[in-house]
Order: structure tokens, then sequence, then C-alpha cells
């Protein structure tokens, strides 16, 4: 068997290949322009396409793409092969760096908000240097930018490297005002958690909720759930385990660090768990992780689910984002060390956090808005819709000395006790971890728990990053002006007049109770339900203000990408309704019938052979199946007659389908679900849920 190390990295152009493809010269200029983002000389391009070509074909490769990242939410791809027409009538395998460099794609086709008319179709793509290229299958695949003609953004990577940018200028600033003379450069770090069900394939296909819309649209628990929650941590099935193993291995080939592999809370639910790495490599792989995923999912029979709320009842998946800053001299800046109460830098640093959360919690909470993520937020397995933040019982115990001038008295090590000398002794840490918060502390980063299973990561990532360049800064302004000995006094100021300002967003109790509700709201924190309720605050103007500022986004490109979240709102839940019409009125409806006429004919049968038997169990099953059939069908035509509303506007769409369309779903849900439990399993057409979620 192969060692790791035999294939590790295999199918990336790292910095090994380059090392052994790229001329020492052409090497360090490449690297310049990774690590301190200084631009590339097109020279340099032109021998870097040149050896990343020779690698690819060593490996097989025969094409070429501009990967990019759209605003489906996926990746797209064309290629193109190296092969070309040689003077001898042969053929010669061509890279250049103008390819390198720049695609250029049809742009009329993928959603841009109104950025570019349907006519309007030239786009391009930029190469993106920071992110290393990788061969998949026979081709090599190339991270790019993708923008209009006109230079606007109509992809997800550009607005995410920008607010990189915005926080590497700002955070730098501060570093400098602390007498930090050495770092040169800040990146925002980031590790996803990717949770997922798996389900068995001939299931999945049978069913056109999970088809067409990845959840399920209706269907009833089964006996036994997540009650026991025996399947948490338990022991990996065979099935899933050769999936993870084969997904492990193309992850590796690929440089992907993929690490922790359990199983979830909920049956055949799981999580894979990745290194952290600068932001925009993550949001690259955690896509290539989403693709591996479904491909690697296929070749064991199996379909992996990455919505956030396949099943009613059950818990959902999410894509935990963990968030810090680190310096290109290994300075973890969130990172508090033994005495955090004597770490000005990191609690300036730390302030800027919450700051930023505080004051945008909008923002961020729209970066998480889809229509699977409403169903899922809120739903005691995952984070409330309110923003806040735990910061745990010592750093706010800090952070509350500092605010009331009064010194800070350091907790004391405690170590765990078992009961039992066999077992070591394990050092306790100063604070538990809180699951119910949304943006979390843990220990020397941040973890942002809202982002749902199928989205990417980029929009919560550009949010974090612009509130807390913006608050960053602020706190430069600040601590620019002070004086000859005055740095000390400064920090202690801006930290005890930031936090006075801002403690309402730190919230360290249960996210899930009732109570929290109440105070949220006492609070002033934001409570948004749904996409439709907190989209239209995307271009509120101190956010337009914020976003402008760090040029993270224009005003059109911002603009656009509301647009294109309430249409995708509004379609996502149009397509599930249509589903669900389809699925009542052409395979329940008439298995149900055909049910109560195998019924029928057996009263009949039975009265025929002996007048005087009882017939009390058909009758009153025949009559429960006759009544949930007129009520689905009843239910099923107020649902249809609804879709015949069509608006113009978005966002009075995503009302009409918040406020009418998904209460009509609910409610044939409702009858779907009775229709389940009175029809014989012979007859009922799908899959059910105990079959689904226990059938691998």
């Amino acid at each position: 068997m192969a060692s790791v190390s035999d294939f590790f990295k295999l199918n990336v152009f790292d910095d090994r290949a380059m090392k052994k493809y790229l001329s020492p010269e052409v090497y360090e200029s490449l690297v310049k322009t990774i690590n301190m983002g200084e631009q590339l000389d097109v020279q340099v391009a032109e021998a870097v396409a040149k050896g990343m070509r020779d690698w690819a074909v060593s490996l097989g490769a025969t094409h070429y793409t501009h990967w990019f990242q759209p605003l489906t939410g996926i990746t797209a791809e064309k290629h193109d092969s190296f092969v070309e027409p040689s003077s001898d009538g042969g053929f010669i395998m061509n890279f250049s760096g103008k390819s390198l460099i720049k695609g250029e794609p049809d742009a009329s086709s993928f959603p841009s908000g109104g950025l570019r008319a349907t006519f309007e179709a030239r786009g391009y793509t930029a190469w993106d240097p920071t992110s290393y290229a990788f061969v998949k299958g026979k081709t090599l695949c190339i991270p790019t930018a993708f923008c209009s003609y006109s230079g606007e953004a109509l992809d997800k990577k550009t607005p995410l490297l920008r607010s990189m940018e915005a926080l590497n200028k700002q955070a730098i600033r501060v570093l400098r005002a602390l007498g930090n003379t050495t770092s040169k450069r800040v990146s925002a770090m980031a590790g996803a958690e990717q949770e997922y069900f798996l389900v068995p394939e001939d299931l999945y296909l049978k069913r056109d909720d999970l088809r067409f819309t990845g959840r399920t649209l209706f269907g009833n628990l089964p006996p036994k759930g997540q009650e026991m929650d025996d399947h948490y941590f338990g022991a990996i099935k065979p099935e899933v385990a050769s999936f993870m193993e084969e997904l492990n291995e193309e992850l590796w080939k690929l440089g992907i660090l993929a690490k922790t592999e359990h199983n979830e809370v909920a049956p055949s639910q799981h999580e894979l768990a990745c290194f952290y790495t600068t932001v925009n490599l993550t949001v690259d792989q955690n896509q290539i992780v989403m693709e591996m995923m479904k491909k690697i999912a296929h070749k064991h029979h199996l379909t992996c689910l990455l919505t956030e709320k396949p099943f009613e009842g059950v818990n959902g998946s999410g894509k935990h984002n963990n968030w810090s800053m680190a310096t290109d001299d290994g300075i973890n800046l969130l990172s508090p060390g033994k005495t955090p109460h004597e770490n000005y830098q990191f609690l300036v640093f730390l302030c800027a956090v919450i700051k930023g959360v505080d004051d945008y919690q909008d923002l961020l909470r729209i970066s998480v808005a889809s229509a699977g993520n409403d169903h899922r937020l809120g739903a005691n397995e995952a984070p409330p819709a309110i923003i806040s933040m735990f910061l745990g019982d010592e750093l706010t115990r800090v952070l509350e000395s500092i605010e009331q001038d009064i010194p800070f008295e350091e907790a004391k090590e405690n170590f765990m006790k078992f009961g039992t000398s066999v077992l070591p002794r394990i050092k306790k840490d100063n604070t538990d971890r809180n699951r119910t918060s949304p943006f979390a502390f843990t220990g020397n980063k941040f973890e942002f728990r809202m982002p749902g299973s199928s989205d990417s990561i980029t929009s919560p990532n550009i949010m974090i990053n612009s509130a807390v360049a913006e608050s960053l800064s602020i706190f430069a302004e600040i601590l620019e002006k002070a004086g000859p000995g005055e740095i000390e006094k400064k920090v202690y100021d801006l930290v005890r007049e930031t936090y006075k300002a801002h403690k309402r967003i730190v919230f360290n109790g249960n996210g899930y109770d009732d109570a929290w509700i109440k105070e949220a709201e006492a609070r002033g924190l934001s409570n948004y339900k749904t996409t439709a309720d907190c989209v239209p605050h995307l271009t509120d103007e101190k956010n337009e203000v914020m976003l402008f500022k760090h040029r993270v986004y224009s005003k059109g490109e911002l603009e656009s990408r509301r647009e294109i979240i309430l249409e995708n709102y509004y379609k996502s839940v149009l397509i599930e309704a249509r589903t669900t019409v389809s699925m009542a009125e052409s395979k329940a409806i008439p298995a149900m019938i055909k049910y109560q006429k195998m019924l029928s004919n057996e009263i009949i049968a039975k009265k025929t052979a002996c007048a005087e038997i009882s017939c009390k169990a058909e009758e009153e099953i025949l009559k429960s199946v006759a009544e949930a059939t007129e009520k689905l069908f009843a239910a099923t035509g107020a649902l249809k007659e609804a879709l015949v509303v069509v608006y113009s506007e978005y966002m009075k769409e995503s009302l009409y389908v918040r406020d009418t369309i998904i209460p009509f779903m609910e409610e044939v849900r409702s009858c779907l679900n009775v229709a389940e439990k009175v029809t014989a399993k012979d007859y009922w057409p799908f899959p059910t849920y105990g079959e689904l979620l226990f059938g691998v």
C-alpha cells in the first residue's frame, strides 16, 4: 500500500513543484507575488506557464481550464486543450503566459444581478497566483477571478481578495502603531468544518425532492432517530469508512489537509474538518472538498447531501468557519498567550473583532442567508439567527476588569479530576466551549457557526475581513496619534471604551434558550429570521459606506449581490413548491387512490363471501385514506393556485414566497406526512426517512 508521503500534493503545483519546474529567478519572483502580493511580471508569467504545463503534462493532463467561482455559489470551468497543430502536420503541447494570466469565458449566462445585460457576453478570468493550480483528472485547473468587460466583479473571489487586502493594510497600521516593525503582511486565516449526509443512491433517485432540491419536502420520522445520541462519534460503518478513505486520499493528492472525520449527531450524518490556512486557499479547497464528496460518494453507490436541512426533525448540516489573523512572521494576532490581560496587542485585535461583529451583525447574517439555511438556523442544532459572541469566562473577566478599571485576578491552574490514579492529569482549559454561539472564541481563533453546509464560505469571510478592517482603521487613527510613552494608556483607554460600547454583543449563555431572544431584543441586537428579512439591509447606508471605503464592492456590485441572493431565495422556494405539487399529483395521490381501490375491492369480496363478516378494519382504514386524499388534493390545489401569481421585482417575490408559498408548502407537507402514515408501504411510492437514514 502506498504511503501518504508518496502521493501527498501530487496533483498540486506547490512550492516543491515550482522549485523543480521553474528557474530560481522565476521561482523567487512568483513567491514574492504569492507571499507579499507583488504584481507578477509578464515575462515571469510566460516562464511559469511553461513550467506549469510541463508539470501538468507529466501527470497526464491534456487540457487546462480557468477555474472560477461565479455568483452561483459553485465553481465553473471551460476546458481548452494543450494540443495545437505544428508546422510539420503534427501537434505541439502549447500553453502561453497569456493563456495562464487571462481567459475569456462567456459572461452572459451567469448571475449578474443587473450588472450585465444578457446580450453582453464578454467576461474575463484572471489568474490568482496566491492559490495553487492543481490537476483534476486530465485537466490543469488554474484558480482565477472573474469580471465583466467593464471591470465589475462577477464572482465571489474578487471581493474576497479585496477584503483580504483591506484587512492587511489596516492591521499593519495598527501593528506599526503598537511598535511592531518586523511583520510585513497580515493574512486572514480560515478553516472549514464540513457536515454532510450519506444516503443510498438507489433510494435517492426515487425521491424527486432530493434530486431537484437537495432536501426532503415531506416525510415522517422513523421510530428511532437521534434520540439515543448513539451515532455521534460512533463506530464508522465499513461503507462510510471506505468512502472516507478514498476521499482523504484524493484530497491529500490535492494538498488539502483533511484532518478530522467522524459521525455527526444525526443518523447518516458525518463531518470532515481540514487544517486552516489563508482564507482564499481555504475557500478554494472547500469547493474542491464538496465536489469530491459528491463524486466519490457516487463511486460507492451513495449520494452525498450537502443541503442544510435534508430531513425535517433531524439535525441539519452547517459549515463552521474558523477565522483568525496571522502575520507573515508567524504571529497569531488572536492568540492571548499566558497572560491575556497584559497582552495589549491581543486585546486590541480582539476588540477590533468585537466592534466589527457588533457594528456589522447584519452583514454577517446576510452572508449566510439562503432558503436552505433558513430552515436550519435556530432549529436547536444550529445557532439562532441572532448574532452574538462567546468569549468565555476568563476573557470576559479580563475585559470587565479593564472596563471597571480594577485589577485582574488570574485564575489558578486547574486539572481534571477523574477519580482514579490510572488516568493522567489533564490541564483544564480556562473556559468551556459554547456550541450555541454563532461567533465563538475557541482559544486562538473565532468559530463562525452560522454558514450553511452547501454555501461557499466566501461571503462570510468577506464580511468578517471587512468589518474587522474597519475597526482596525478606526483604532489605527487613534493609536497613531499617541505621543512618546503614551501608547500603553491609549491602548488601555481604547480597549475600555470599545468594550463598554460593544459588550452587548457578548453573550456566554445558552443561545437556544427562549429567554435569550427577549434579552437580545432588549440589548438592541437584530434577529432576522429569514433571507427576505435580512438581505434588504445589505445596502443600508452604514454598510455601503464601510464596504465602499475599503473598496471591497462598488455600488453596482453590492446592489447586484442583493438582487442575486433574493433571486436565488425566490427561485429555490418556487422549485421546491413545484416539486411538492408534482410529487403529490403524479405519485402520492394516484398511489392513495390505488390503495383505496384495493381496500374497496377487499371489502366487497369479503361481504360477498359472507354478509355477516366484519370489515371494520378495512372500512376504518379506507375512510382515513379517503379523508387524507381529499385534504392532500385540496392543499395541493391551493399551493398550485398560489404559484400562478408572478411579481416582477425580487423583493416583492421574496416576501410573497416567505408569507404565502412557504405556508402553503407546509400545509401540503403536513398532508403528505399523514398520507404516508395511512397508506400501506407496498403502495407508498417514496422511500421513507427510516430507509434513507438507516439504509447505509
